[in-house]
């Protein structure tokens, strides 16, 4: 056996990926697979964001760019999220990096040390707590509760604060339940960060774009009192189905600006130069994309949810935000992972067990509604199908 130092098997992993591999192997031995497990928009990347790209290469934008992001680009991050903010933002807090959990990486790893704590939301997304463990620092789970739409209770997060608390991570609209934090429960955490003025706090708000049923997003940068001590993670990826160009962007407190450009140019060195010009079209651009494939996603959800609340066993409460739905699946007496794995092999539906997501997603199931409404009606006849034989 190499040696390996013993950070490395602290890693976690991010399971989606790995239902997604297995999806494809029963694909190419023939099985009809549909995919509700991978948390990717199924539109393809707007055409005029491509064609920026590809002008971008024409024009000669072939080299390094500055670790933190072309002037151009950062500029555009400000402005866009100046809207969130309710006031100005300066670009040279923004940050460009090559997706967004590097930002997420960063963030973890500048606090994270043996004798800290973090915390995080559970269910959410994996890497959170993966990093956490890697990074030496103890990972304190803030439940997420299906009666409070899975949003977090400010109550809950503040008691969980002491002195050894140096970052909190929240993400609202959540992965992978599409909870979404109401404003009334900021507002009691922000007052209550007050007595912590140690404290930082990592805002997830990459799917800040996509809400439904009139709910309004939330940014932590629109709370002056704590502004300088948030550290805002978004991206490019799932509002203009960007996955794979890998763009994502923090806005940082002045006095983290510093480490965090150093962490990039020791890792990742910049992002590359094409895509750097397709996000500032993406950004600046025409958003009738954005609103077409938001509203898609509604119809999605909405009959995801009605669909699921259909089948014994099953209940889903309505997700506020993302692509994802979290039906809890205690009524099939099946855990987690049994059903994720039952429902691939037999039923051919790729999803994903809570368990994935955290000990408390231990009752629930992760559905992406990236996915057409036809695939998406056939796979919700499947799982009623094969939980109606199990029960036979």
């Amino acid at each position: 056996m190499l040696p390996l130092a013993s950070a490395v098997s602290r890693l976690g992993t991010e399971t989606a990926f790995e239902v997604l591999a297995r999806a494809k192997a029963l694909e190419a031995r023939g099985k009809s697979v549909i995919n509700l497990g991978i948390g990717q928009p199924d539109f393809p990347t707007p055409p005029h964001i491509v064609e920026a790209a590809v002008k971008a290469l024409r024009d000669g934008h072939h080299g390094y760019t500055p670790a933190n992001g072309i002037p151009e680009l950062r500029q555009a991050v400000a402005a866009k999220l100046e809207d969130r903010a309710g006031a100005p933002l300066d670009p040279d807090r923004v940050i460009a990096v090559p997706g967004g959990k590097v930002t997420m990486f960063f963030a973890i790893t500048m606090f994270g040390e043996p004798g800290a704590e973090i915390l995080y939301p559970n269910p959410g997304f994996p890497i959170y707590e993966s990093v956490i463990r890697y990074s030496g620092a103890t990972p304190v789970a803030l439940p997420l509760h299906e009666d409070k739409g899975f949003a977090f209770s400010a109550d809950e997060v503040l008691a969980r604060i002491n002195e050894r608390t140096r970052l909190i991570i929240l993400n609202s609209p959540a992965n992978p339940t599409g909870g979404v934090v109401p404003k009334e429960e900021l507002d009691r955490l922000v007052e209550g960060l007050e007595a912590w003025p140690q404290v930082t706090v990592l805002s997830d708000e990459i799917y800040g774009e996509m809400l439904y049923d009139g709910l309004q997003h939330t940014s932590l940068l629109s709370y002056e009192s704590i502004r300088d001590r948030v550290i805002l993670l978004d991206g490019v990826s799932k509002t203009y189905a960007m996955t794979g160009w890998r763009l994502g962007y923090g806005y940082w407190p002045q006095e983290l600006v510093a480490p965090a450009v150093r962490l990039a140019v020791n890792s990742v060195s910049c992002v590359n130069a094409p895509t750097q010009w397709a996000a500032i079209a993406a950004l600046e651009g025409p958003q009738d994309a954005v609103h077409e494939m938001v509203a898609a996603f509604d119809e999605r959800r909405r009959a995801v949810v009605a669909g699921l609340n259909e089948i014994e066993g099953i209940s889903c409460v309505t997700p506020g935000g993302a692509f994802y739905a979290f039906p809890n699946i205690t009524g099939t007496g099946l855990k987690a992972k049994d059903l994720e794995k039952g429902l691939l092999e037999e039923a051919g539906v790729a999803a994903i067990a809570g368990t994935s997501f955290g000990a408390e997603g231990e009752g629930y199931l992760r559905i992406s509604y990236a996915n057409s409404l036809p695939n998406i009606q056939e796979a919700l006849k499947r799982i009623a199908d094969w939980l109606a034989q199990q029960h036979s």
